[in-house]
């Protein structure tokens, strides 16, 4: 089970049981920081009111494909668009966290902080191109270390969405994947072929997303995938084999959409159809659904993005707020 959700079900059954160690909604959490001597000191956490924390807003779910100098598409973004949304992100406390992380709730970030998730699909070599044992600065995640680099606090993290032959294919690609899961990045499915799942029949579909799966785990021992990226956002029929099926089973399942997705802890969040937004300036067809109009609106009403409260253990959020999903009651903490 995964870290969020375990703490949080764990101080809940430690709330019901009465235990002295137990964290309620209305304690004041600290956190312990290291100092230089080796001790720790205990730091109080804000208090969620003071910076607005809001645990079931909405999320950035950011979709890429390929970094270009020359774009030929709307899918398309040059390094120096793309370098600059990395700043923008940064600079308006955004965290990267990976597709499953946001699916199993774990968001243990900074408080005052907001996740977004940071997609690419197609395993196009213009995601991650590997020179000896060190990726290329001018690729996507080449540009997304550096802009961590200067900016601390600003995870480098995201999730990568591969096909057949990936990152060019041969040795060169299956270094490149063992590369991001070896540093803490998430390598998911997105079918062998790039299929059309809405079309194939439902063996068909089950075979191409467990050959994506096992194309993966070939490459990378001992690799398990947990979420998948829809090819064209179409889903198969009937739908759960998009999360599930022979070869392969999953915590989330991502769409194309046009829109943030919920926090996971609202009722309204779904892991089989998490919502994504396309990486797109301000110009060009659709730019009302891409990502700078969706961050100018974040950023203009800031009360409807997740804000973290910094405490694992407990979900903030504003009093009159009904979107919790009931599993979560125990440890809500509105205020």
């Amino acid at each position: 089970m995964a870290l969020r959700r375990f703490l949080i079900l764990a101080a809940a059954a430690a709330v019901t049981a009465g235990c002295s160690n137990s964290v309620a909604p209305e304690a004041s959490p600290q956190r312990a920081e290291q100092t230089g001597g080796g001790t720790s000191s205990v730091t109080p956490l804000p208090i969620p009111e003071e910076i607005g924390a809001n645990e079931l807003g909405v999320i950035p779910v950011l979709m890429y494909h390929r970094i270009v100098p020359e774009p030929t598409s709307v899918y398309d973004r040059t390094p120096e668009d793309f370098r600059a949304e990395l700043q923008r992100l940064a600079d308006e406390d955004y965290v990267p966290v990976t597709t499953a992380e946001l699916a199993s709730g774990e968001l243990d970030i900074p408080a005052g902080t907001h996740p977004v998730v940071l997609t690419f699909d197609d395993g196009d070599p213009s995601t991650i191109r590997m020179e000896g044992d060190q990726v290329a600065p001018d690729t996507a995640i080449g540009i997304l270390l550096e802009v961590a680099q200067e900016n601390p606090g600003f995870r480098p993290a995201a999730s990568v969405y591969v096909n057949e032959e990936p990152f060019g294919g041969g040795e060169v690609g299956r270094q490149a994947l063992r590369w991001l899961a070896d540093n803490g990045f998430e390598v998911g499915n997105h079918t062998y072929g790039h299929a059309n799942l809405r079309t194939a029949s439902p063996d068909a579909a089950q075979e191409a997303i467990s050959q994506g799966d096992q194309l993966v785990r070939d490459a990378v021992a001992g690799y398990e995938l947990t979420t998948l990226a829809l090819p064209f956002g179409a889903r198969p029929q009937p739908s759960e084999l998009a999360l599930r099926g022979e070869g392969y089973d999953y915590q989330a399942v991502l769409l194309v959409g046009a829109n943030p997705a919920p926090s996971p802890f609202a009722a309204e969040f779904d892991a089989a159809a998490v919502p994504r937004i396309r990486s797109q300036g301000p110009d060009g067809d659709e730019a009302e659904f891409g990502s700078t109009a969706w961050l100018d609106k974040l950023a203009a009403n800031p009360e409807v993005r997740y804000t973290s409260d910094g405490d694992p253990t407990r979900i903030s959020y504003p009093a009159g707020d009904e979107s919790l999903n009931p599993e979560f009651a125990e440890v809500a903490a509105p205020y």
